[in-house]
Parts: C-alpha cells; sequence; structure tokens
C-alpha cells in the first residue's frame, strides 16, 4: 500500500517535470495569438512615433508643428522683466525684481563660485583661474562702470553672453541668475565699502 502511493507520488513528479520542460521548449515559438495580458495599463495604444509617416497630412509626416501662439506648460512668461532682464516697454531693468535676503545670497554665492569665479575670480576682480589657461582677462567688477550698470543688463550678458563670454541661458535657471547678481552686487559693496556701511556697533571691531 505504501509502496503503491510512492509510485503514484513519483509518477506524479515525474509528470510535472516534464510539463515544466515541455512548456519551456515551446515558450519561444511563434503563435498568431496574442498573449494573455491581464492589466493592460495603456502598454498597448495606438500611436505615433517621432518621424513616422502619416498620409493624412500633405507633407506625409506624422510630427505637426505647433500652432502659432501655442505656449508649453510652465513657459508662459508674462513678466517680460524677471525672465529678460528688459521691461515692457522695452527698457532695461535697473533694480532686480527679486527680494533680496540672506538665502538668495548664499545660493548666489554657491552659483558664483561655480559659474562665473573661473574666469572672473572669487572677488570679482577679473583675475580667475582661466587666465593662467590662456583666457581673455574680463573686466572687474569693482570698476564705476559695472557698479553703476543697470541688474537687468547683467542678467542679460549672463543669459546671452557678451564677446569672448558664452550664454549660460542653459547652465543657469533664471532665478539662479537673479541671485548672482544679488551676490554680485555684495562682492561689488564689500570691495568698494566706506565706513558708513559698517554698522555702528561693528565698527569697534575693525582693524
Amino acid at each position: 500500500m505504501k509502496r503503491n502511493r510512492c509510485i503514484r507520488l513519483a509518477v506524479v513528479v515525474v509528470m510535472a517535470a516534464l510539463i515544466t520542460v515541455a512548456s519551456g521548449c515551446f515558450r519561444d515559438r511563434p503563435s498568431e495569438k496574442p498573449p494573455i495580458h491581464l492589466v493592460p495599463d495603456m502598454d498597448s495604444q495606438p500611436k505615433y512615433k517621432a518621424q513616422e509617416e502619416n498620409k493624412f497630412f500633405e507633407d506625409g509626416s506624422a510630427m505637426r508643428q505647433p500652432i502659432p501662439g501655442t505656449v508649453a506648460r510652465g513657459d508662459l512668461r508674462e513678466d517680460a522683466g524677471y525672465y529678460t532682464g528688459i521691461d515692457e516697454s522695452g527698457d532695461t531693468v535697473k533694480i532686480s525684481p527679486v527680494l533680496t535676503d540672506m538665502q538668495l545670497l548664499k545660493r548666489g554665492q554657491e552659483r558664483f563660485d561655480i559659474y562665473c569665479s573661473p574666469c572672473h575670480g572669487r572677488t570679482g576682480d577679473g583675475q580667475g583661474i582661466m587666465l593662467s589657461r590662456g583666457y581673455v582677462p574680463p573686466p572687474t567688477f569693482h570698476s564705476d562702470r559695472l557698479r553703476d550698470i543697470p541688474d537687468g543688463y547683467v542678467f542679460d550678458v549672463v543669459t546671452n553672453g557678451i564677446r569672448n563670454m558664452p550664454s549660460y541661458r542653459q547652465q543657469i535657471p533664471v532665478r539662479d541668475r537673479w541671485a548672482i547678481i544679488a551676490y554680485l552686487r555684495a562682492l561689488q559693496r564689500s570691495q568698494n565699502a566706506t565706513i558708513e556701511d559698517v554698522p555702528q556697533e561693528q565698527r569697534t571691531n575693525l582693524k
């Protein structure tokens, strides 16, 4: 009795193994039947891919140009002064439209040290490390001309570049450009400060 039970169990195990092997052998065979997809989740849907042909349009391309005036989500830039440094009347923004606080200054210092200091130097004197690599010396930020220049002009230069300086439009987001300008103004003030710029309670610590 016990022996018969063992034999039946052995037969079941062998049959299960054979079925497993057989299913593995036939798994990759082509079939006209679609696979069972219990949760499709829109994995298979009719759509056109990039560069694909579409005879519905005259040019035969499925890729279409945006309708004139179309603005992508997040790209509606109504505040011209903030995004370009030039206001709606075409005048250069004189003062940064971003409120200057310590958080903005610290962010500006971080971005300035990364993107600006290699050429302009950590203090903005135009003596960055790239000069030793043969770069043309940039002007010092502590000249009268650049101390008096509008913030919007500096923003435009960072955005579009000027002369030997390349555009940083792609590397530096808009708010970070204004943060750099805020820190630049702090640098200029630090290098051209007078005793009147020092708080009264700290003047006794000056040497």
